[in-house]
């Protein structure tokens, strides 16, 4: 049975770096983010246009339109979710599935993973962390951030904290890519020959 291990961080914490290291060690990766970005291309766009009309260009989600369609108005985000959810849910399962036979470990990468409740779906979190100033540094060095547009993003994920409260696994990313490998590796080193559910190596 493949164990399945849930990955998610806040912003500017490594989460996608570390995504990569996996990959990099041949680990299956299912990035729930770039699924969406696949389903705005694919079959959540007709549904989307029928729900937020005007959304969509050319059979893609335009997602500045959509953006501005949903942003700042609970239910329609809600509404958005409805949609979006249970696609991408589809897409990880089928992930699952394709992986179960050649893998004992597969990774879903989630941003908001225990905001939406996904650590019932794994058999245990990795949760990617950093000092609060790298974190900060990071993040105000992409094209466009403001400290407002910052401040925004946190506050739709729970703090850094908590999540490492509630993780079972921890990768510190502030002290360099050879470090953070060095984690992963012990990660998939304790988890080898080990399925099932559980806290702890």
């Amino acid at each position: 049975m493949t164990f399945v291990l849930g990955l998610t961080g806040s912003i500017g914490m490594g989460k996608s770096a570390t995504a990569d290291l996996f990959r990099r060690l041949g680990v299956p990766v299912h990035d729930a983010d770039a699924a969406v970005h696949r389903l705005y291309r694919g079959r959540a766009a007709p549904l989307i246009e029928k729900t937020f009309p005007g959304t969509v260009t050319e059979g893609a989600v335009d997602r500045a339109k959509l953006g501005a369609a949903v942003l700042g108005d609970p239910a329609r985000m809600k509404q958005l979710e409805a949609i979006v959810h249970p696609l991408v849910r589809e897409e990880e399962e089928a992930f699952l599935r394709r992986v179960s036979a050649l893998s004992p470990v597969a990774v879903l990468d989630i941003p908001l993973l225990f905001e939406t409740g996904g650590e019932t779906r794994c058999d245990a979190v990795l949760v990617v962390t950093a000092p609060a100033a790298v974190q900060r540094a990071r993040v105000m060095a992409r094209p466009g951030m403001t400290d407002e547009k910052f401040h925004a993003i946190l506050a739709k994920q729970m703090r850094d904290e908590d999540k490492r409260a509630r993780a079972h696994f921890l990768v510190e990313t502030g002290r360099g890519f050879s470090s953070a490998e060095a984690q992963v590796r012990s990660i998939l080193a304790c988890l080898a020959g080990r399925p099932g559910r559980r806290s702890h190596c």
